[in-house]
């Protein structure tokens, strides 16, 4: 059972994480991306909590149970706003470091903050991320054209079948996508389509985890010519996993946690980098 906890970001907006596992066991921090939520990693807080870690599972703002600032303006969605909120969350669990897994927007959000409070990191994985996108403004307002012409039913079903050919996970995605502020997704990409964070990736002298979904070919389009130029790095392991979509932990669940598992018990330790 996840415990749910509430506490305020320094605008005010009422957030939400939950937690599960021992007070005293390694922290973990599992954010999710876009249109999702915290429900994401229901399954996989219970299972890592069962091996002893600590795990916190936050709901971003404008996502699953925490609020939405009233003006659902970009200036309240910026990258580095999401990311204060986590910092804030980690000093409202008293927890000093943490394994951050992120997907998607659950990892631009890490890329920003390990750029400006790296020592809160003993570790950086991350799935369904891009280092940097360069995209057209058009994108901006046209999720909630999406949602106003096809109905939150209809586009849950399509975000779910696009996101995953695992079916059992399907039902979880469309949820998220359903209960989605598309007002809030609007603001948003409006600063996720055009921003750079490999700077902050190459100057963490700590280890970093990639996880590449085979399935998930938007994304590897931005990825992999990023990771040609920055491998090999001798903090940083890339490892494949061909069955994935978007979503790695939801459709190639076993091979996922393996390979966090293994990654957070290597005991990597690597040098500064230059």
């Amino acid at each position: 059972m996840l415990a749910q906890h509430h506490y305020r970001a320094a605008d005010g907006t009422p957030l939400s994480y939950r937690q599960a596992g021992p007070a005293g066991g390694q922290a973990v921090v599992l954010c999710h991306g876009l249109a999702a939520g915290g429900s994401q990693f229901e399954a996989d807080a219970a299972h890592f909590a069962s091996l002893g870690f600590a795990v916190l599972v936050p709901d971003l703002r404008g996502h699953g149970e925490s609020g939405t600032p009233p003006s659902r303006s970009p200036d309240d969605f910026a990258i580095r706003t999401l990311a204060d909120d986590i910092a804030s969350m980690l000093d409202h669990a008293g927890v000093a470091q943490v394994h951050w897994v992120g997907n998607s927007l659950g990892g631009i959000v890490a890329l920003d903050l390990i750029g400006r409070q790296p020592q809160r990191f003993d570790s950086l994985a991350l799935f369904g991320t891009a280092f940097a996108l360069n995209l057209p403004v058009v994108l901006v307002p046209l999720m909630p054209m999406l949602y106003r012409w096809l109905g939150r039913d209809l586009l849950a079903r399509i975000t779910a079948v696009n996101t995953t050919r695992h079916k059992p996970a399907r039902p979880l995605i469309a949820a998220m996508a359903r209960a989605f502020d598309p007002q809030v997704g609007a603001a948003l990409i409006a600063h996720l389509r055009r921003y750079d964070l490999h700077a902050n990736a190459l100057a963490y002298a700590g280890p970093v985890l990639v996880l590449p979904g085979g399935r998930d070919g938007a994304v590897n389009l931005a990825l992999r010519p990023a990771l040609k130029r920055i491998m090999p790095r001798p903090n940083w392991t890339v490892v494949e996993l061909p069955q994935a979509g978007h979503c790695a932990n939801l459709d190639a669940t076993d091979a996922w946690r393996a390979a966090l598992l293994a990654f957070w018990t290597a005991g990597v330790s690597a040098p500064a980098l230059q």
